[in-house]
């Protein structure tokens, strides 16, 4: 379990990632959309990576209100460092996630993991995608 927390959202916090990120590129990152309120703990998550926070769950920043283009901009900026060995972890606004996905997307053509939460279970498991792939 890996115990570092990035919060993308967060100057000083940003820094340390792209420092670490830089040095350690073996390493493995679970991209939580959207930080999860209180009452829900995504701590288990980090066994597949360390968390990186992409936006915080209150405030203007974390709300698509009328105009999309703008928070495009801002995933985009957030994501840009998203590899095919890394995972995202769905938490959040669904209009969050769409575009997310979409932009994880473009940057690895097509090739991506998420981590599903199993009510059953009590865990994360790990979900890999190939939206190019022939249905042959």
């Amino acid at each position: 379990m890996k115990n570092k927390i990035f919060e993308l959202y967060k100057p000083k916090s940003l820094a340390e990632f792209l420092e670490f990120s830089k040095t350690n590129p073996e390493e493995r990152f679970v991209y939580v959309l959207q930080h999860p309120p209180a009452n829900i703990n995504v701590l288990s998550a980090s066994e597949f990576g360390y968390l990186v926070i992409c936006l915080p769950n209150y405030g203007p920043e974390s709300q698509i209100i009328f105009s999309s283009g703008p928070f495009v901009f801002k995933m985009q900026k957030n994501l840009r460092d998203f590899r095919q060995k890394d995972y995202v972890l769905l938490t959040g606004d669904p209009a969050i996630i769409g575009i997310s996905c979409a932009i994880v997307s473009d940057q690895t053509n097509g090739k991506f993991n998420l981590l599903k939460w199993d009510r059953r279970e009590f865990k994360y498991y790990p979900i890999s995608f190939d939206l190019y792939q022939k249905g042959e």
